[in-house]
């Protein structure tokens, strides 16, 4: 697999979205929906993010724009939406607005998730907001009929998705830190059990865990398989690959990721 993998297949362009829902999930996180351009929908893949201006008309503070994968979308409504865990001011400014409100948001952007048409059991693993392309990769696999175990880790119970968010045909386990709920622990150490039944594996979440979920699957997979993908998280804040803040050490170079990424194969990537 390449280390530059499916690529967005509509042109980047900038857009006011109004906003038409906004609530609390995950404790500490909000779940805002906001309109899109009419067509805009069928171009989205799992994995495909947005950015964000997180200022309002006029202002330049704060300047940079927010990256955020995207959680769903609803093409009847033309509308989509975003998880979001405000860790400044920024993150905080988009998620104090309410619905009637609006947005000026500059996408689709990056690449996304590939399943490979022989794939049919898929395993997802994601730690905090790294939930949201899973949970669209996850809707996406369970209607092509894949079979899907999603593990989910929280540093405690409040933090982590409800099951309700995700389709029923779903395997949902969870992990947290606290042991509050799930397995107590890191989520990464739940991924050995299956890399026997998965034909391929997608994660989400902090770098660390990242590199942990690499270190467990190279100590007890068989062979080469399964293939990994990985979303990375980086401060993208052009979204177009012109101010390299976000670029990605490979096997074939440094990428950009908000442009080569932000999904990676796993193995062309350089860890250190």
């Amino acid at each position: 697999m390449a280390a530059v993998l499916g690529k967005a297949s509509a042109p980047v362009r900038e857009w006011t979205g109004e906003i038409t829902a906004n609530r609390t999930i995950m404790g500490d996180s909000y779940l805002v929906t906001f309109t899109m351009p009419e067509g805009l929908a069928q171009h989205i893949e799992p994995g495909h993010f947005v950015n964000v201006l997180p200022s309002g008309a006029g202002s330049f503070d704060p300047l940079l724009r927010r990256p955020y994968s995207i959680y769903g979308i609803d093409a009847a409504a033309n509308t989509m939406t975003l998880l979001i865990r405000p860790y400044g001011r920024g993150g905080q400014w988009i998620v104090d607005q309410q619905p009637g409100q609006s947005l000026n948001v500059l996408g689709i952007l990056g690449n996304h998730y590939e399943v490979a048409p022989r794939s049919s059991h898929l395993l997802m693993v994601a730690g905090g907001v790294g939930a949201a392309p899973l949970k669209m990769l996850s809707e996406q696999a369970v209607a092509q009929g894949k079979s899907v175990v999603y593990l989910l880790g929280a540093r405690r119970e409040d933090q982590l998705l409800d099951a309700s968010e995700l389709p029923h045909a779903v395997e949902y386990i969870v992990a947290t830190e606290d042991g509050s709920a799930g397995h107590k622990g890191f989520v990464t150490e739940l991924a050995a059990n299956y890399l026997t039944w998965a034909d391929q594996i997608f994660t989400c979440g902090p770098t660390p865990m990242m590199a942990a979920l690499r270190n467990v699957i190279l100590q007890h997979r068989f062979g080469k398989g399964p293939q990994v993908q990985i979303s990375v998280e980086r401060t993208m804040a052009c979204g177009v690959g012109a101010c390299l803040g976000c670029v990605v050490e490979t096997k074939k170079g440094m990428k950009a990721s908000c442009v080569d990424g932000p999904v990676f194969d796993m193995e062309s990537v350089v860890w250190g």
